[in-house]
């Protein structure tokens, strides 16, 4: 099978081609680098030719408000015209779990434009809603920062390894349109602060952290259960232990 990665060669999506070329088909890693702009619609109708599945794991470079909700919007809107052009076959989008409750953020209103750009374009889907990943700890302790202080909400996460969305996201690749939502997340539930205390200490950060049920997340207040599924997600098997060891932060 002929599958297009939009974003083929980023966190997710290199390691995606890896697993599809695995497991025998032929994937295509899709970005500016590699000449595909889906912002400007460069080099697309030419990537497009004879694929069947296109999987879109590319992110807005820019968390601005105005840049992101940009960067979804059009890319979305180049991207699905251009695959109904191509009679693309199965469009399958990585998106976050919880987005429609947190359209008080820029980011999220920008994955919700998304969102509605796919459901609206008469190409069989697949919305992958993750969990956060292990590996962007780092963007949250920044988000967080007041001085010696990381101040964060008291929500719970249920943070996934790269490794396991990857192999997720092949996974959905692979199979037939669901026409609707998928969950995944990581094996363990526990509440932001916690877990950023337990990465700040292996890390060797003597900040402090603070569990402010008022903090907000990238602009938004969230509830206790915002950032975790809602219903019984597919786990993923990299707990927070194995991907630390496994990641190569060091102190």
């Amino acid at each position: 099978m002929k599958i297009l990665v939009i974003g083929g060669t980023g966190l997710i999506g290199s390691k995606l081609v890896a697993i599809l070329r695995q497991r025998g088909h032929d994937a295509i890693a899709a970005s500016p680098a590699t000449g595909v702009n889906t912002l400007t619609g460069e080099g697309l109708a030419d990537a497009l030719q004879g694929v069947q599945v296109v999987v879109d794991v590319a992110n807005s470079p820019s968390f601005e408000d105005k840049a992101v909700l940009e960067f979804f919007a059009t890319s979305g809107r180049n991207l699905l015209a251009a695959e109904t052009e191509a009679g693309v076959g199965h469009h399958v989008a990585l998106s976050v779990v919880g987005t429609h409750l947190l359209a008080e953020s820029g980011y999220f209103r920008g994955k919700i434009a998304q969102e509605k750009l796919i459901k609206a374009s008469g190409i069989p889907y697949t919305i992958v809603h993750s969990t956060q990943f292990f590996e962007f700890l780092g963007g949250i302790v920044q988000s967080g920062a007041q001085g010696d202080q990381i101040r964060l909400p008291t929500a719970y996460v249920q943070p996934i390894a790269s490794d396991d969305v990857a192999k997720a996201m092949a996974d959905a690749a692979l199979a037939a349109p669901v026409n609707g939502t998928i969950e995944i997340a990581g094996p363990e539930k526990v509440r932001m602060a916690a877990l950023v205390e337990r990465y700040l200490t292996k890390t060797g950060d003597s900040r402090s952290v603070v569990a402010d049920q008022q903090a907000r997340y990238f602009g938004a207040l969230l509830q206790d259960n915002t950032l975790v599924p809602a219903r019984t997600p597919h786990l993923g098997a990299i707990d927070f232990e194995t991907w630390f060891r496994q990641s190569g932060v060091r102190r």
